[in-house]
């Protein structure tokens, strides 16, 4: 099963699941109160090359969309548990790192057109996936439950 497959599948009936799925469906500027928002490039692997996006951070769920006048978001990456650093990537002395919590999942490369941009971007990323920290650890609860002994 694919990660956000999973993802969807563990929190079917959580209310941040429909919401997330009702802002993907959305057009950028109709998102309610984002953490963020502007232009970011991201390394598409595939083709070896950074794509530009507009994209809206919110409740720690990066929406992409090919443009601001887009109706809905091209696809998002759920940042639970994932942690942000900037890095070095390929040409780009300064990129926007996200680690994923194990390698099951992918690392993402953004990078924003300035230093200062990345920086006001890595900020508000790592403070949206802090406010949702209580879901990441209902996830890892989840997938390694405690031992019998430490439940009681």
């Amino acid at each position: 099963m694919r990660p956000v497959a999973m993802l969807t599948f563990m929190f079917q009936d959580h209310v941040w699941v429909d919401v997330t799925r009702h802002n993907s469906n959305l057009p950028p500027l109709a998102v309610k109160s984002p953490d963020c928002l502007g232009l970011l490039h991201k390394m598409d692997r595939s083709k070896d090359m950074w794509v530009q996006h507009y994209c809206i951070l919110k409740d720690a769920c990066l929406y992409l969309y090919s443009g601001i006048r887009a109706t809905h978001a091209q696809g998002g990456l759920y940042l639970q548990g994932y942690t942000v650093r900037e890095q070095p990537h390929g040409s780009k002395k300064s990129t926007i790192e996200l680690k994923p919590p194990s390698d099951e999942f992918k690392t993402f490369y953004l990078c924003a057109e300035n230093p200062a941009e990345n920086k006001r971007w890595m900020a508000a990323i790592k403070a949206s996936i802090k406010k949702w920290l209580p879901l990441h650890h209902a996830l890892q609860n989840y997938i390694n439950p405690p031992t019998e002994e430490t439940r009681m």
